[in-house]
């Protein structure tokens, strides 16, 4: 018996939908029974057989999934609201898909979701390698090559954003400045990998004793400064004192030989510009009140902390 138009259309229609390399599928907005699944579905998540698109199309769902479009598909009347697009990495599959939603009419009447979904894994990968890039070559930007903690130019950069913050909610902050005592001599007597291992070292020290908040950076060479939120001056000087010791205690260990050294510290805070009437000072300020605090150590003879 040759088929009637209508059924002649419908199987079209089915043969148009299941040549897509897409993902179409049609699910009851109430029950969430999918009514329809082209093949590009079926070769991947299995036939329906009466089951609700979460039981079929994720995993680990116990029900409607948390991320459902509907809400998005319907307007105050309960009518269509249009065409809700969005991306989502499926769970079964772990492929990612840009998905068009619509609520549509059924061929009973209803008002069902359409979806289709196109995988757009390659251009998910590329876009991730490439903000993977960008973050890396923003961290070797910002980092020092030798030390692996925050070069001069994170530290001006952080540093600004973290005076701007004290400044807003009016607590202080305090910064150490300090530079390994005649560190020429250690490159000339010993090469300059020795050097570079002193530094090194010297670095290590002065992230495990700070908190996460704190800003440590080489700004060159062999000096170096900590920025501390919410840090009045004596628990900066506290801090300065344990790294002097830790310094003058732990000798760098190179060539079973240990390079002794010791360092000079500069302290101040943003209370004493706060407590003399004066405003908030910026970044370049502290560091030049830090670095004159240094200055005045190194003229008395070194292996100190003003």
């Amino acid at each position: 018996m040759p088929e009637s138009p209508q059924d002649t259309h419908q199987h079209a229609m089915t043969t148009i939908l299941d040549s897509l390399d897409a993902l179409v599928y049609v699910a009851d907005m109430d029950t969430h029974e999918l009514l329809f699944l082209n093949e590009y579905g079926r070769s991947k998540w299995g036939m329906p057989a009466g089951r609700r698109c979460w039981e079929v199309l994720q995993k680990n769902q116990q029900g409607p999934c948390a991320f459902c479009t509907n809400h998005h598909l319907r307007d105050a009347g309960g009518n269509s609201s249009g065409v809700h697009v969005w991306e989502f990495q499926n769970t079964v599959t772990g492929r990612w898909f840009q998905c068009r939603d619509q609520a549509i009419r059924w061929v009973d009447g209803r008002l069902v979701r359409l979806e289709i979904a196109t995988d757009i894994t390659d251009r998910k990968q590329t876009e991730q390698a490439l903000e993977e890039a960008r973050i890396k070559a923003q961290q070797l930007a910002d980092t020092d090559v030798l030390t692996h903690i925050n070069n001069r130019r994170a530290f001006f950069k952080l540093g600004e954003q973290l005076l701007l913050q004290a400044h807003r909610f009016g607590q202080p902050a305090s910064l150490i400045m300090f530079d390994l005592d005649f560190f020429k001599q250690i490159n000339d007597n010993h090469g300059h990998a020795a050097g570079d291992a002193v530094l090194v070292q010297i670095a290590q020290l002065c992230t495990s004793n700070i908190r996460d908040a704190d800003i440590a950076a080489r700004l060159g060479g062999e000096e170096f400064a900590i920025l501390l939120p919410q840090t009045d001056y004596p628990h900066a000087l506290n801090l300065a004192t344990r790294l002097h010791n830790a310094i003058a205690n732990n000798p760098t260990a190179f060539n079973g030989q240990q390079l002794p050294c010791t360092a000079s510290f500069g302290v101040t805070c943003t209370d004493h510009w706060v407590q003399a009437g004066n405003s908030m000072p910026v970044l370049d300020e502290l560091l030049n009140a830090a670095d004159q605090r240094l200055f005045s150590v190194k003229r008395n003879g070194r292996n100190g902390i003003a």
